[in-house]
């Protein structure tokens, strides 16, 4: 029972608009013209490669993604060390910090790099130090959103490495180096590298950064594919790029999935402690990841806040301007209703995935599926309700739900069976062994999904942009209208408007997360 619904929702809102995507661009084949003004037909569909100025944004959305996957990789990795085997002052607030880019809004996170790097910017004002190409500012944002997306894992496998095996190594002389390259990589490589595809899942098929950082000159395939709908109405060329965005993305998820099942480590037997930073090496190594986490996380969250707090002197009338409090009023009503969504689906989901396992595989389906798609593939199946608020609803939680989904079937599979077997041998039935043993076990899972189902609520942007009327502006979509219109005045109200979003954000993310659980000094 638990299956139905998820089946018929993910069938109506997933797999669906997909399939219609599909069959929209082969209808249009033979009629008209096709992306550059190619006939319809195979050229067509090979104009991201044929057509020199799509095969440019191809390259350079590929570009990006990859260049942003090495920079996580080389820097998440000697962070996340660090944070697990060394003990130092900051280290506890440098790790909850991390968790900040999960909740952050993407527009925040863009007018945090242009209030640091942008012409008008901190950097600009103090060492008269400007980045005006938008593939740097494009790369900056992607590195603030991905380096903790390496980070964490990386630190969850070293976690599981066996303190006596790495005593051993170094009682047969092994260097700290040679240790965790001939140790530990091994055990956190798949780990690694299941983030990395992860990395460059996210920006590969990414919009808001790529809209407000890159602009025309770095567009990516996700930008074309929203200029191509909203500003040109080709739906048929639009339809055959976002097909390509889906099929790399599908070839990556599947390369994550794989090596995200080798990358699950057993239950440590001995934990390794952290201690103090020994030798000049281990201080400077501090040190520097110290000096990479002020500069590519910390940094743009200063930077916004200075923004938008020197900008209320004279843009804080923005705050009880009619728009804002109808933007305000809509994100938290499409927020609560997300949340109440995606909480209830992915239980279900969560559930039904404990029985039939091949469920799990839809865990998946953000990753292949991108907002954009979703937004664009709702608009094509469904032109009647493209203003329905049902529809732009369905969206929000197709892209949110998967986070409760996927925090309570890790609930799940840790949950102590003895338990609920106890309770059937004492005569309860399956509802109340549910409601009185299963359900109360699962309520830190579902409270820390919902946080982050709500988070991606209140920075869901793409699709808004598709599905949205002007009587449902969100903070979201009210941000980037300022930011659209020229002046000095509507930068400031951006400003100002993205910090409120930035604090409306955390504050829900922290209220539905609950306590933070204090950990030992030493682990």
């Amino acid at each position: 029972m638990a299956a139905l619904p998820v089946l018929v929702f993910l069938g109506a809102v997933l797999v669906a608009p997909v399939l219609a995507l599909l069959a929209y661009a082969v209808a249009q084949s033979g009629q008209g013209s096709g992306i550059g003004g190619q006939a319809w037909g195979l050229s067509a569909w090979m104009a991201p490669l044929t057509d020199g100025y799509l095969r440019q944004r191809l390259l350079w959305t590929l570009l990006q993604a990859v260049l942003t996957t090495a920079l996580a990789l080389v820097l998440g990795v000697p962070m996340a060390w660090v944070l697990q085997r060394l003990e130092f002052a900051g280290r506890s607030a440098m790790q909850r910090t991390l968790l900040l880019p999960f909740v952050v809004p993407t527009l925040v996170v863009a007018l945090g790099v242009l209030a640091l790097l942008g012409p008008h910017g901190a950097l600009a004002r103090v060492f008269g130090v400007s980045v005006d190409s938008g593939a740097w500012l494009l790369l900056y944002g992607n590195l603030f959103f991905n380096l903790s997306v390496v980070v964490r894992p990386a630190m969850a496998a070293l976690a599981g490495v066996n303190a006596s095996q790495l005593a051993a190594a170094r009682s047969l002389g092994a260097t700290p180096w040679r240790a965790f390259w001939r140790l530990e990589w091994p055990l956190v490589r798949p780990a690694v590298l299941a983030a990395c595809c992860l990395v460059f899942l996210y920006c590969f098929s990414g919009l808001g950064l790529a809209l407000v950082l890159g602009g025309q000159q770095f567009a990516t395939l996700e930008v074309e594919i929203y200029t191509l709908v909203a500003h040109e109405l080709a739906l048929g060329p639009a339809s055959i790029l976002a097909l390509w965005v889906a099929a790399v993305g599908a070839w990556v998820t599947t390369l994550y999935a794989r090596l995200a099942s080798r990358s699950i480590t057993p239950v440590r037997v001995q934990p390794l402690p952290r201690r103090i930073p020994s030798g000049r090496t281990e201080t400077v190594l501090v040190l520097s990841m110290a000096l990479v986490f002020m500069c590519f996380v910390l940094l743009p969250l200063v930077a916004i806040a200075q923004a938008a707090i020197n900008s209320i002197a004279t843009g804080w009338q923005v705050l009880v301007d009619g728009d804002t409090l109808l933007a305000l009023g809509n994100t938290l009503r499409f927020c609560a209703v997300t949340v109440l969504a995606s909480s209830v689906l992915g239980l279900l989901h969560g559930l039904a995935a404990q029985r039939w396992r091949w469920l799990r595989a839809f865990l998946f389906a953000p990753l292949v599926v991108s907002s954009v798609m979703v937004g664009f593939g709702l608009l094509v199946l469904y032109p009647r309700y493209s203003g329905s608020m049902v529809l732009l609803l369905a969206g929000y939680t197709l892209v949110a739900y998967p986070f409760v989904t996927q925090s309570v079937v890790a609930a799940l599979d840790t949950m102590p069976t003895q338990w609920l077997a106890a309770a059937r041998l004492l005569g309860a039935s399956p509802w109340r062994a549910f409601w009185r043993v299963t359900l109360p076990l699962l309520v830190p899972a579902l409270r820390r999904g919902a946080a982050f189902a709500a988070a991606t609520a209140i920075g869901e942007f793409a699709v808004t942009l598709f599905l949205s009327r002007p009587e449902w502006t969100t903070l979201t979509t009210l941000i980037y209208q300022r930011l659209g219109r020229p002046g000095a005045s509507n930068l400031a109200d951006a400003m100002v408007l993205a910090l409120l979003l930035l604090l409306l954000a955390y504050g829900i993310f922290r209220v539905l997360e609950g306590p933070v659980k204090k950990e030992s000094p030493r682990a």
